[in-house]
């Protein structure tokens, strides 16, 4: 009778294990060096998907218009309307006019950007290239007139705004002329970059059309698939996960826009009233930039600055105090009103977040560093409170502040007060305890 072979599951585990290691390492491998193969697949990929993109994407930010427009307006307007009625409620009517209803508004604001604010905003930085030399002439006639005084002074800044006039003469002569030369491949290109455009926008409108009409069903889909795919406790972190990160994508990129087109009108409003030159385009410079956290307040006020500065220096300076002005405002009431009081991490988080995904994937990762940032972030803290939970120790940062260690025992956490006042009692104990021994031997027959 032959006997059947009792192999050792351990050995075999780590014969898989390090099968799988190899492999992995391997493909890692593979991966590196088709790295430009690679990129240029998923970019082509991207290329053709891009009409989809952008309906989801669009879709992704009229949801909520959508949503409230069909529950709060139409659907009580529909109750009453087929009150009456058995067969129908009225909820797929409803569902059809709050669609259309966002994709008009959508079009209407689309219309709104390239009819009225394109148009002036190429109106005015040709007036501006047009008339750069004029507005160099009237800054340094400017400048001496102030600095007249101060002789040595005057002619370092006249030779420093001359070094920079000539530079953007030179720029213009050796750069810009030449390039005309291939004006009629570059207006195809942009022809065909164009049209391209104008294809996966409405395409993209078309799919986001269909996404509002269905979302329901879209998302049982999806979720059917993922408790397909996953265990119930995995689904469930995975949903709540893809919840949260929905929840601060949309609270926060939505509430940047909103605060940056408040405070591009406020902008518009007061350079309108102050008779600051170019008021149109130094309101959408400083309300597009301040759509980036941290920097975009700065980045939008040089440029405008600039602009205002080569034309009126004293609208200039004035412009700028308005600015200060403007950030604080916005910085300590209105951003605070619709982003909610803060967004979790400190300044210093925030600065990381902008500056590394300005460097990875520029305007892009600027503005969306400091969300992404916000979900890992809170996903690695959630992780390390929960492991700390389960050990029985502390979660909360205050706990570790003035930390000196943490008892074996108890696992209570052993401040650097705490620890001096103890020293300082076992001393004085130890000392108490001393004098009594020396009182105690110092008696006679002792």
């Amino acid at each position: 009778m032959r006997r059947r072979f009792k192999g050792d599951r351990t050995y075999l585990n780590w014969g898989m294990t390090a099968f799988f290691v190899i492999a992995a390492s391997i493909l890692f491998y593979m991966a590196l060096s088709y790295m430009g193969v690679i990129g240029a697949k998923l970019a082509r990929i991207v290329k053709i998907l891009s009409p989809f993109i952008w309906g989801f994407a669009i879709c992704y930010f009229l949801l909520p218009l959508q949503t409230n427009v069909e529950e709060k307006m139409l659907l009580p307007l529909m109750k009453k309307l087929y009150r009456k009625n058995r067969k129908k409620d009225g909820k797929q009517l409803a569902r059809g006019i709050s669609v259309l209803l966002c994709v008009v508004v959508f079009l209407i604001i689309l219309a709104a950007l390239v009819y009225m604010i394109i148009p002036q905003l190429y109106e005015s930085i040709n007036t501006i290239v047009s008339n750069s030399s004029t507005y160099f002439a009237n800054l340094t006639a400017w400048l001496s007139k102030v600095l007249e005084a101060y002789p040595e002074l005057e002619n370092y800044v006249l030779g420093f705004v001359g070094d920079v006039n000539e530079d953007l003469v030179a720029w213009i002569a050796n750069k810009v002329m030449p390039s005309l030369g291939s004006l009629a491949s570059s207006v195809t290109s942009g022809v065909l970059s164009v049209v391209n455009a104008l294809y996966n926008l409405v395409i993209g409108i078309i799919v986001s059309t269909y996404l509002l009409a269905g979302h329901e069903k879209f998302a049982a889909l999806m979720r059917k698939v993922l408790y397909s795919v996953f265990t119930v406790e995995a689904a469930e972190k995975i949903r709540a996960g893809v919840a949260f990160a929905d929840k601060t994508m949309m609270s926060f990129i939505s509430g940047k826009i909103y605060d940056s087109v408040i405070v591009g009108l406020i902008c518009y409003i007061v350079c309108s009233i102050l008779r600051i030159p170019y008021v149109l385009l130094v309101s959408t410079i400083v309300g597009v930039t301040n759509i980036i956290p941290f920097f975009g307040p700065f980045i939008g006020a040089v440029p405008s600055a600039l602009i205002i500065l080569m034309i009126d220096p004293m609208k200039c300076l004035a412009f700028i105090i308005f600015v200060v002005i403007l950030q604080q405002v916005d910085g300590n009431f209105i951003g605070p009103k619709i982003l909610g009081s803060t967004t979790g991490i400190s300044g210093f988080w925030i600065m990381f977040a902008i500056i590394v995904g300005a460097g990875l994937f520029g305007f892009w990762g600027m503005l969306l560093g400091v969300p992404v940032f916000i979900l890992i972030y809170t996903s690695f803290r959630n992780r390390v409170n929960r492991k700390l939970e389960k050990s029985g120790l502390p979660s909360n940062t205050e706990d570790y502040m003035n930390f000196a260690g943490i008892d074996p025992v108890s696992r209570e956490v052993i401040h650097t007060g705490n620890r001096r006042r103890k020293r300082r009692t076992a001393e004085a104990e130890a000392s108490a305890a001393e004098e009594i021994y020396r009182e105690y031997t110092d008696k006679p027959g002792k």
